[in-house]
């Protein structure tokens, strides 16, 4: 099965099941090595949209924890950065009308938190189809050691993701009934 007919497969089972679930704080700290949590680490997270797991509460914990928070802006050329962000600061509405921060200060975060569209066991994920993501990871590791953590619903993995030279594989993926790491 082609990644566009995958990906709209899996849009619209997402849409059709969502149901409002966190994914755990706690689970995430513990799968977060303690030499990462000993600093003050910078997280990227993204803002929900189109029926995608919510993980503000997740960065609302850490900003409480006094971490420093990121959220993804778009550039052009399918390219995107991070750039911190509280929940105290007000979002604009960008162009895709995805909530996003003043770009004020550009960060590479020590903690990338990734939405999924679908997945498989290998850690693969498949997105809307732009890059970004792909793209970006691809260039934050090359400057730095990033640990990617994507967030999904149990029911899109499925067993292989099609792949290619650029896709880019996770570290972990939470999901709201299990962890694979």
């Amino acid at each position: 099965m082609s990644k566009e007919v995958l990906r709209k497969k899996l849009i619209k089972l997402r849409k059709k099941n969502f149901i409002e679930h966190d994914i755990s704080f706690i689970q995430l700290k513990k799968i977060l090595k303690k030499s990462i949590l000993k600093k003050k680490i910078i997280i990227g997270g993204y803002y929900p949209i189109n029926s995608e797991i919510n993980c503000l509460n997740i960065l609302k914990k850490f900003e409480k924890n006094n971490f420093k928070i990121s959220l993804p802006v778009t550039k052009k050329n399918n390219n995107m950065e991070f750039y911190i962000w509280s929940f105290q600061e007000p979002l604009k509405v960008s162009k895709q009308g995805i909530p996003v921060p003043n770009p004020k200060k550009k960060v590479n975060p020590d903690v990338l938190i990734i939405p999924i569209v679908g997945f498989d066991r290998n850690k693969f994920r498949l997105g809307y189809g732009g890059g970004y993501y792909d793209r970006y990871i691809s260039k934050i590791l090359s400057v730095k050691k990033t640990l990617t953590v994507g967030f999904a619903f149990s029911f899109q993995e499925v067993l292989k993701i099609p792949i290619n030279k650029y896709d880019q594989k996770l570290d972990v993926i939470f999901t709201n009934r299990g962890i694979i790491k």
